[in-house]
């Protein structure tokens, strides 16, 4: 199989959206196992350069631009909805028996 070149740009998109989704919602996944969020994002690599590879540019692109709008809107009305915040995750007890965490202060 020929590597692609032109994939970067797809790659580097991702690596942003990972960098900035860790600084502005990590807090969200405090508990998660180390291990679920590698698989998360090898998944959307994977899936990313599946369409890269059959659509080229534009289906990997739509597909991030869908997938980012998608999450941003469930992860707004979902905490909204829960009456979180949907950006520091407060209050932080309330948001930790949603996910069914053990809270310790």
């Amino acid at each position: 199989m020929k590597f692609d070149m032109d994939i970067e740009l797809e790659l580097l998109i991702l690596f942003i959206l990972q960098t900035i989704g860790l600084s502005l919602f990590g807090k969200f996944e405090g508990e998660t196992a180390w291990w679920k969020r590698i698989i998360k994002w090898f998944f959307i690599a994977g899936i990313t350069l599946t369409l890269n590879h059959y659509f080229g540019h534009t289906g990997s692109l739509l597909f991030i631009t869908f997938a980012i709008t998608a999450s941003l809107i469930f992860h707004f009305t979902w905490c909204k909805r829960h009456g979180i915040h949907p950006l520091k995750a407060t209050p932080r007890k309330k948001y930790y028996a949603l996910r069914n965490w053990n809270w310790t202060e």
